[in-house]
């Protein structure tokens, strides 16, 4: 049941970037035979967010459950991603989750909490770890044009977030998920030996 009867807040998965550090797209590396970007997409459907959309780039990506939205200007960085994302969400979007496609310990537990702290009136939330605001992060729709506005280069929300403090609610999501991201083939390699542990 969400506030008002409103729609749920949608999802945006961003998963455009080539990995250069990695040396290919984040978006295609795979998990437990599990691509990132259908681990992505599955976590914040099963957290509640409708619809959901996954920004792509670097590589071609078909997805179930998600609608793709290309984004031609994914080499400047995260922030065209995010203008890309927001400008292509429903009129009717009450609010969105922004999700990294790199983040595979994010899970589906912090989703559900920001969309408590939505249907408990916060309209821009931001998941915490030992304090630290990381992500996801959930945003209302009266303030996209501002997050686009300030969203250039690698700086996705950051900049909106920073500038405007007091309309942030933090959530703490410790013990149900990690903001662990994957970086590098030793992140990867790191990532695959506790998943088969």
């Amino acid at each position: 049941m969400t506030l008002h009867g409103e729609e749920p807040p949608a999802g945006l998965l961003l998963a455009a970037g080539e990995g250069s550090r990695l040396g290919r797209p984040k978006a295609l590396v795979e998990l437990d035979g599990e691509r990132l970007v259908d681990r992505g997409v599955h976590m914040l459907r099963s957290g509640g967010c409708s619809p959901v959309l996954v920004v792509s780039g670097a590589a071609q990506i078909e997805v179930i459950g998600a609608v793709v939205v290309p984004n031609a200007e994914w080499r400047t960085g995260m922030g065209s991603s995010l203008r890309a994302g927001l400008a292509a969400l429903p009129p009717a979007c009450p609010a969105v989750i922004v999700a990294l496609v790199d983040q595979p310990r994010i899970t589906s537990a912090a989703v559900a909490r920001l969309i408590e702290a939505y249907e408990a009136g916060a309209r821009v939330a931001v998941a915490t770890y030992g304090g630290k605001p990381r992500n996801p992060v959930l945003i209302g729709a009266e303030h996209f044009a501002a997050v686009a506005g300030g969203a250039a280069g690698d700086v996705g929300a950051r900049a909106f977030l920073r500038a405007n403090p007091g309309l942030v609610t933090h959530v703490p999501c410790d013990g149900v998920a990690a903001p662990d991201d994957i970086d590098t083939p030793g992140d990867l390699a790191e990532f695959r030996g506790q998943d088969a542990r």
